[in-house]
């Protein structure tokens, strides 16, 4: 019998297949020669998932390669959280809703510093790297900015060393898969789990269960205290299951912790003896309900029930974890919020402070005041918009049948709070209603903003206009109270994935010559700002953009079977599709375009290729009503014969880490055209920019912030501030005048009301007219239009100057150092956490 651990044996059993082409090879370090990672990619291949050349699928040579980087990742990791517990160091954890990971192969390689040798090891065995990383599936455990945000500083706390943990919830199904069917967005479940997932470990020993609905019975203890019992809850048991999140280049793997839910009892015997067969299997069903799929829809009583119990379920597993992990080398709470700081990302996890009110005060027997201290001591709250929907409100109703003890301990939060402001503002009632944990006008609701607020030491916005906005409209009650609690922290972007890892040509390009520093240090760019100028490496810069624009018109082809020109402007508008986001401003920017051309009106025509992508919520119907008319206006428009390369639309459907991965290397112009005031930050701005798209925006979010650091005369500004905005929203305005007043803005209204691009139904896209003419256009179309088109003439006559536009792409790429979230991430750990780095050393291995 063969020795099937001898590696000889076990190529000459490959001969003649793929994983048989191996070559003498020497490299650096053991376990990273390329040899090392043939032999474990074949080890995991036959010994992990009992597969030859004759059984392997593709599939099954991705997973070989991913447990083959996964195994040089978990001495890593084991040494990590051996050191945490040996410096009893103080730990961020660091609670989301969303994790938007993408894909982990071509990340975790990139950050082992072992993606050449891993590319060529492949490639000796006969596959392609880049297409083993195609079948990995996005861990699509967010909708947008939120869980992106969650994932780059995820990547940076690894990078700068810093203890960290973060905590969400494994989805089933993720973020729906979109499919566009006759020009309409459709919902398909987006199983990404069902072939297994190579990067997790389920950790069984760390189970918790977390309570819904029941009652509180009061009581009093031995020393005559009232006490408070949750009894004859339901419960579900939260299961863990480990990812492992390793730095840029160091030793550091932290952990990425998500809970499944399970029932706490699968199978009722009982039921299934007198043949109720279904009914057996009521309360597994039920109960894994909560981890089964990101955002329920929330249109309806149960899919807000649902909502709140995955908030929920979030907070007290991992509530639970934190103080296991704490109690394990800690005999009392003294030193709590001193070795723990809890980041709330955004409200949906605010419940967390009334549950670690009711562990330590029901739990541990602890005395309210005191629990108080270290609860506001430990948690930190980010607010990530101003937009109704995320300033979220639960119903008192709902909240009293699924967590009755902490409706109770949220009055008595908010008794105590109260009291307080009474004090200073003793006959302001109206100050006292608004600030209020409760809204009591109509249905009664908890405010969930509120609540973080109050019991956290620290709030924080997401850009400095953001901030603003919080400390003088939205929250200035509470910032006239704590003003020291309010800080801002703009956001950033990982530039590993979103430049190394992305944009892998013009990574190259720039460290051939300013070296590789920026990696770390992406203020270490600004030495690209000398060679702005230089003819070679302006046309070096060039041949790159040129390059990844190519792949992506391949990549149009085959994914919408569109011929667009690599030589056009790629205007590139990817995000989330919401009102506020303004996608209905730029197709009417294109209609008019097309006019013109129709026209023979515009002079000068620069080609121009409109790239969309993006997700509507799956009830939001004008979100939905918007991309149907988009790619309806596509098919008239690239289909139309006098139009040929001068203008194409594309609809990029089921928009993804991956699928941005593929479009911001290839973009010119990044749309950035929120309506002034509500975009909170945004980080697409900063991923364009990086890769030197040029901005064209409204001054919102971290807009602003980009200008500032580019530099006006390299950026295109447009319409309303968010002053004037809020101005004339107060006053109001009147849609039609604009309307009226604007020959080509009529008549691409008109033509949308006619059915140009709807024959079949012309009444189709009447609800949009409606919203923009009749019912007040909220979000200010019709306002920015003129400006909006003025801007887009001056974007078409700097692109037909390539020198200049060059100089303006490379000068956006060389200061972006601000919006690294190294940057954010350093500025939480230095100001809110007040956490160290500490740095992990490997026996007998050489460190990084």
């Amino acid at each position: 019998m063969e020795n099937p651990s001898h590696p000889e044996e076990k190529k000459a059993r490959l001969r003649n297949s793929p994983l048989a082409k191996l070559s003498p090879s020497t490299n650096r370090l053991k376990g990273r020669r390329i040899e090392d990672l043939e032999q474990g990619f074949i080890d995991h291949l036959e010994f992990s998932l009992a597969k030859d050349r004759y059984s392997a699928t593709s599939r099954d040579y991705f997973k070989a390669a991913s447990l083959m980087a996964r195994d040089h990742l978990v001495e890593r990791w084991i040494h990590t959280q051996q050191a945490y517990y040996r410096n009893d160091a103080k730990r961020v954890y660091y609670l989301s809703m969303e994790f938007l990971m993408g894909r982990t192969l071509g990340n975790s390689l990139l950050n082992l510093g072992m993606y050449e040798n891993a590319y060529r090891a492949m490639d000796e065995l006969g596959f392609d790297l880049e297409e083993l990383r195609e079948i990995e599936p996005d861990a699509a455990l967010g909708n947008g900015g939120l869980g992106r945000l969650a994932a780059c500083f995820m990547d940076s706390l690894a990078t700068l060393e810093l203890p960290a943990y973060g905590y969400g919830i494994r989805y089933e199904y993720g973020i729906f898969s979109q499919k566009i069917v006759d020009g309409q967005q459709l919902e398909a479940p987006d199983n990404w789990l069902r072939y297994g997932n190579p990067w997790e470990i389920q950790r069984p020993e760390y189970i918790y269960p977390v309570k819904f609905f029941g009652e509180v019975r009061e009581y009093r203890d031995e020393k005559g205290i009232l006490r408070y019992d949750w009894t004859n809850t339901d419960d579900v048991i939260a299961l863990a299951y480990d990812t492992p999140v390793p730095g840029f280049r160091n030793n550091t793997v932290n952990t990425l912790r998500l809970w499944s839910a399970r029932a706490a009892e699968e199978f009722d015997l009982e039921y299934f003896n007198h043949g109720d067969y279904e009914r057996a299997v009521a309360d597994q069903i039920d109960s894994e309900t909560i981890s089964k799929i990101l955002y329920p829809p929330d249109n309806f009583q149960l899919g807000k029930e649902l909502r709140l119990k995955q908030e929920y379920f979030l907070v007290s597993a991992t509530l639970q974890d934190i103080i296991r992990r704490y109690k394990s080398t800690h005999p009392d709470f003294n030193a709590f919020p001193g070795k723990v700081a809890i980041q709330l990302n955004d409200t949906h996890p605010a419940l967390a402070i009334p549950e670690l009110m009711r562990l330590l005060v029901d739990n541990e027997g602890m005395e309210w005041e005191r629990a108080w201290d270290i609860c506001t001591g430990v948690f930190a709250y980010t607010n990530h918009t101003v937009l109704p929907e995320a300033l979220e409100r639960w119903n008192v109703e709902t909240m009293q049948r699924l967590l009755p003890r902490h409706l109770m301990i949220i009055y008595e939060i908010n008794h105590r709070f109260l009291e307080d402001v009474k004090e200073r503002f003793p006959a302001d009632l109206e100050r006292l209603r608004r600030m209020s944990l409760v809204e009591e006008d109509g249905e009664k609701r908890v405010r969930m903003a509120n609540l973080a607020i109050v019991g956290s030491h620290s709030v924080n916005g997401v850009a400095e206009l953001h901030t603003e906005i919080l400390k003088r409209e939205i929250f200035s009650d509470f910032h006239n109270i704590w003003p020291e609690k309010f800080n801002n922290k703009t956001n950033g972007i990982t530039p590993r994935r979103w430049l190394m890892l992305c944009n892998w040509e013009l990574a190259s390009l720039i460290s051939q010559r300013i070296g590789e520093g920026w990696r770390t240090d992406l203020y270490e760019l600004k030495k690209l700002i000398p060679l702005a100028d230089d003819p070679v490496f302006q046309q070096e810069w060039r041949q790159v953009k040129q390059n990844n624009k190519e792949r992506l018109a391949r990549y149009i082809r085959e994914q919408c079977g569109v011929e667009v020109n690599p030589q056009s402007i790629f205007d590139c508008q990817v995000k989330r599709f919401h009102e506020y986001k303004r996608q209905l401003m730029n197709l009417l920017y294109v209609i008019t375009l097309y006019n013109r051309i129709k026209a023979n009106t515009q002079q000068n025509l620069t080609p121009r290729t409109v790239i969309f992508a993006g997700k509507s919520a799956p009830g939001y119907a004008m979100a939905k009503r918007i991309i149907h008319l988009i790619n309806l206006a596509a098919e008239v428009i690239n289909r139309d014969p006098e139009v040929r390369d001068l203008l194409k639309v594309v609809f990029l459907p089921d928009y993804s880490v991956t699928l941005a991965q593929k479009i911001i290397p290839a973009a010119d112009l990044s749309e950035q055209i929120s309506t002034a005031g509500m975009e909170a930050s945004g980080t697409g701005n900063m991923k364009f920019a990086l890769n030197g798209a040029l901005t064209i925006g409204t001054l919102d979010g971290a807009n602003i912030e980009i200008m500032e650091e580019v530099g006006k005369e390299n950026i295109f500004i447009f319409g309303l501030t968010a002053e004037e905005a809020r101005r004339l929203r107060q006053s109001g305005y009147d849609p039609y005048q604009y309307y009226n007043n604007n020959p080509e803005l009529k008549q691409a209204l008109d033509m949308i009301s006619r059915g140009y691009f709807s024959p079949a139904d012309p009444t189709l896209f009447h609800p949009i007219l409606r919203q923009v003419l009749d019912h007040g256009d909220e979000f200010m179309v019709l306002v920015d239009y003129a400006a909006y088109l003025e801007c887009q003439e001056n974007v078409s006559a700097a692109f037909r100057d390539p020198v200049s536009w060059t100089r303006k792409s490379i000068l956006n790429a060389a200061n972006m150092g601000k919006f690294s979230s190294d940057r954010t991430i350093r500025q939480y750990a230095e100001e809110i956490w007040k956490v160290k780095p500490v740095s992990i050393k490997l026996p007998g291995v050489g460190n990084q």
